[in-house]
């Protein structure tokens, strides 16, 4: 059904609203249920998925678009509408508000894993949305998060990982670090990646692909705390030149999951 905006008060338009207040939004979306993907191939990859939108909201000249919704409400506006709205300019044209998943348990996603991501703290949502899609494109299974690492239904990461949090399982880890403890009870060689020039040379690991492995990275300048790197068997570093200490996170993510995902 398509609805044109005639009041931006319109309590059915809720979904949409603040968009650009991160604090106020990360309380709202998971306690609502709901998530905010943006652009036609992420909204289109959310359906693939099997989310369900519960409306989308489109500027005028993306009416087309309205079949993505499968029947929820489509509400269409002008630009000054949707940005009046949602706080930024939609330039895109596309937003879908849609309806979270239950979350797998993290003992379901390792029992059946060989490759993880395990992120510590990373509370940035570009970076998380970044590193979902290193994982995505370069052999990892699952992503496991700390209780304080961004979510990664967030706007901002979903759009970031172009769709990819929608391609690979994650769950969140209870009692941080010693969850970890159940990592390596599940039979994972737990891998902390560090600057520290005492590190072994990540390209250097000799990783069998039925091996399981689980990468552990921290947030970006912060790096992984002292805690979490005590629950590591092997402290691994990305070998560096021209004086350069470290990469950016999402970087250095893709450098690691490239030496140690499976591509089969």
């Amino acid at each position: 059904m398509n609805i044109a905006i005639t009041d931006v008060a319109d309590r059915r338009l809720d979904d949409y609203r603040h968009l650009t207040d991160v604090a106020l939004r990360r309380r709202l979306e998971p306690a609502n249920g709901l998530f905010i993907a943006e652009g036609e191939v992420v909204v289109r990859r959310a359906v693939q998925a099997g989310y369900v939108p519960r409306s989308l909201l489109l500027l005028d000249r993306y009416c087309q678009l309205a079949s993505l919704a499968g029947g929820a409400p489509v509400f269409l506006g002008g630009a000054d509408v949707l940005e009046s709205l949602t706080g930024f300019d939609v330039h895109r044209g596309v937003l879908a508000a849609m309806e979270r998943r239950a979350q797998q348990p993290a003992a379901v996603l390792l029992g059946s894993a060989r490759r993880v991501l395990v992120l510590e703290d990373m509370n940035n949502p570009t970076n998380v949305g970044a590193v979902f899609r290193c994982a995505a494109a370069l052999g990892m299974d699952a992503v496991l998060l700390s209780p304080r690492c961004a979510d990664p239904l967030y706007r901002r990461a979903v759009r970031v990982s172009m769709g990819a949090v929608f391609a690979v399982p994650y769950a969140r880890l209870d009692g941080w670090p010693a969850s970890l403890r159940s990592v390596r009870e599940d039979g994972y060689r737990v891998l902390g990646l560090t600057p520290d020039p005492a590190a072994v040379p990540l390209d250097s690991l000799r990783c069998e692909d039925g091996e399981r492995l689980a990468l552990l990275l921290g947030a970006e300048g912060a790096g992984l705390s002292a805690e979490a790197l005590r629950h590591a068997e092997l402290r691994v570093r990305i070998p560096m030149a021209a004086g350069v200490d470290s990469l950016n996170v999402a970087a250095a993510a893709a450098v690691a999951c490239f030496l140690v995902g499976h591509r089969d």
